[in-house]
């Protein structure tokens, strides 16, 4: 098994912070639109600015989203190489297909 394969801390505290229905639903959010402004989640999930702003805090610190400053808004995105990692420990624990495992 490849040295990428095996679970590192980073990649669990990422499936921790998807660990939560509202931070899934932001990342699911972000992969529909990116480039989110953090104001524009509230109606969707129906907290308060400060609980959205936690919920960001908690994906940014786990790596899963990027920043960009667009005047006084924070936008939010998804960071594909986040993605890809998470992705990849995925297929590890993926079962073999019958075809595969003979």
């Amino acid at each position: 098994m490849s040295e990428t394969a095996w679970s590192s801390a980073a990649d669990v505290t990422m499936f921790r912070a998807l660990g939560h229905p509202v931070r899934l639903g932001i990342m699911k959010a972000l992969a529909e639109r990116p480039e989110t402004c953090a104001c524009d989640f509230t109606d969707l999930f129906r907290v308060t600015q400060p609980t959205i702003s936690q919920h960001l805090r908690v994906l940014r610190e786990a790596g899963l989203v990027v920043t960009r400053r667009q005047g006084v808004q924070i936008c939010y995105s998804v960071r594909p190489d986040a993605l890809h990692r998470l992705h990849e420990v995925l297929a590890v624990i993926q079962p073999p297909r019958l075809a595969e495992a003979g």
